[in-house]
């Protein structure tokens, strides 16, 4: 059902839904609506060699503007991966394009010392979607 489900939601992200951010499709008795979201990782930048001190400032800073973020409603998940390799964190932002998503991470403190850097896409999740 689920493998089904999927692809019917790929074959619904046309060139239709692209244009739009939500597009809703029903199956028997339920509507599903899909909803465009912006996925970002948060990578090991090339200035990684702050001393401890100024790494606890620099992430002290980061915290805060995410939490601004969240605050405003943009920025709706947001979370660090376990293991310390390259990739550091993950962000979901609630808006319209990846260039607004870029440009309000780009304010982040530890981006802009190039503590991190940043990769974002599109990705499409069901409106609405809450982790247990």
């Amino acid at each position: 059902m689920k493998k089904i489900l999927l692809a019917i939601i790929i074959g619904m992200i046309g060139s239709s839904a692209m244009a739009q951010r939500e597009f809703s499709m029903t199956e028997g008795d339920t509507t599903y609506v899909m909803k465009r979201y912006v996925f970002m990782h948060l990578l090991s930048g090339s200035e990684r060699s702050q001393d401890s001190a100024e790494a606890a400032q620099l992430q002290a800073k980061h915290l805060a503007h995410l939490n601004r973020l969240a605050e405003t409603g943009k920025l709706v998940v947001a979370g660090p991966f376990e293991g310390g390799n390259e990739y550091r964190g993950l962000l979901i932002f609630d808006v319209e394009t990846v260039d607004e998503a870029l440009k309000l991470e780009g304010e982040d403190p530890a981006v802009k010392a190039n503590r991190l850097k940043m990769q974002a896409f599109y990705w499409w999740g069901a409106k609405g979607t809450k982790l247990p």
